[in-house]
């Protein structure tokens, strides 16, 4: 009996003692998995928000799946980050629905190499995209506590050629003019003269236009002028500082 006990021992230690993990194997952290996840999502939102609705151009479709829109929302909204609608991020701005950040950078007609001039920072997000297409983006946002959050971000992302400004953008960013494209991410209810003057001959601008109703239009510059071509209705938050002045 002594004898078959001390086997069934010896037995039982020879399928526990191996199934302890080594300190040196592999591990598959939450983080990772987490990350996992969220990529999915993505090429996920992409394929059903983005190109379902006739966003064509390659470069933007590659930038959507390539910025990890998880990273630009409120911690507490991540699971909702590639959603089919747009998020707060505090102080009364919004992150854009990913198919209008698509479908504004699909409309600037970028090809690579470009300097773009974003007004309204919020979240980083819409520069991020843009980052991932032009040389280099400059972009302008009134909130300080917005403009500093979301310089960090792109920095912690390694977007190295995205410079944040703290500042009013109705005037634009003279010292960097003029600029192949410039995006407006808040909705003023006209057009702001020096954003247009700081196109480049060919350069485009998208903006929001309008109070209660807005629309989305694209202003094209030419040797002779502007060409203005109206895209989609749109939802915003306002254009504050000089541009409400102007009134």
């Amino acid at each position: 009996m002594t004898r078959l006990l001390t086997s069934l021992l010896m037995l039982f230690a020879l399928f526990v003692v191996p199934g302890c993990r080594e300190t040196n194997a592999p591990t598959t952290r939450v983080s990772d998995r987490s990350e996992e996840a969220y990529a999915q999502a993505r090429e996920r939102m992409v394929q059903t928000q983005i190109v379902r609705r006739g966003v064509k151009n390659h470069l933007t479709i590659a930038a959507m799946k390539a910025v990890p829109r998880h990273r630009f929302v409120p911690e507490s909204l991540r699971e909702e980050a590639y959603a089919d609608h747009p998020l707060p991020i505090g102080l009364d701005q919004t992150i854009s629905q990913p198919y209008i950040v698509a479908y504004m950078t699909e409309a600037l007609a970028l090809e690579g190499g470009e300097k773009v001039l974003e007004i309204g920072t919020g979240s980083g997000y819409q520069a991020a995209v843009l980052a991932e297409i032009a040389d280099s983006v400059f972009s302008i946002e009134i909130l300080k506590p917005l403009a500093n959050r979301a310089s960090e971000q792109l920095k912690e992302l390694g977007y190295k050629n995205v410079y944040v400004r703290y500042g009013d953008g109705y005037q634009g960013w003279p010292d960097h003019a003029p600029f192949d494209a410039i995006i407006v991410t808040a909705a003023p209810d006209h057009i702001p003269q020096p954003l247009k003057d700081q196109l480049k001959i060919g350069g485009r601008l998208v903006i929001p236009v309008g109070a209660r109703y807005q629309e989305l239009l694209l202003i094209t510059r030419t040797e002779k002028g502007f060409e203005e071509k109206r895209l989609l209705p749109v939802r915003f938050v306002p254009m504050t500082g000089e541009a409400q002045e102007k009134k």
